[in-house]
């Protein structure tokens, strides 16, 4: 198998998404509420991957800054769900190591994940302080945190709950994915 059918067959298994069916409608594209910031947009993300690029798919700031809102996915004749093979070139770019065309972008990823694991919860204004303090400028952005604070947008104490059943999740996976 050559590199271009590899990453072909690659996403294609992780997602279980037929990749191959794109005819370059380009309505994902067209639709998506983001695409202005995205430097190859998903109908060109999709040739890539037919293509091979591998590099240049895993590479992109495209795939860390999908919103994962679907409309993409609503909107395609062939009803793949594009959002659910941006979601797998992120985990292979992570798995990869792929230095992403996003800064810190993995590092947020990363962080996320893990407080996910831990308190089972998202709590912003932990992930907030991690981010700061791995990336630099802990007092930044601090007058927009204050003023989100102030509105009860983030809450100073994480809510607990559910964590435990979030590790044991966690887990499952990374057993599924060593198999």
């Amino acid at each position: 198998m050559d590199a271009r059918d590899q990453l072909l067959s690659e996403v294609v298994h992780r997602s279980g998404e037929k990749i191959q069916n794109c005819f370059q409608c380009q309505k994902c594209s067209a639709g998506c509420p983001v695409n202005f910031a995205m430097d190859i947009l998903p109908n060109q993300i999709f040739r890539h991957i037919q293509y091979g690029h591998r590099e240049k798919v895993l590479a992109s700031k495209t795939i860390w800054l999908c919103a994962g809102c679907y409309a993409c996915s609503v909107r395609c004749p062939n009803s793949i769900d594009i959002a659910k093979v941006m979601d797998t070139l992120r985990n292979l770019s992570f798995q990869s190591g792929v230095q992403a065309g996003e800064k810190d972008v993995t590092t947020f990823h990363s962080f996320f994940l893990n407080l996910i694991k831990t308190t089972g919860r998202m709590q912003e204004l932990g992930l907030l302080a991690l981010l700061k303090l791995k990336t630099g400028g802990l007092f930044r952005d601090a007058g927009l945190g204050y003023e989100m604070f102030r509105r009860g947008k983030i809450k100073l104490l994480p809510e607990f709950g559910g964590g435990k059943k979030y590790r044991a999740l966690f887990a499952e996976l990374r057993k599924g994915a060593k198999r």
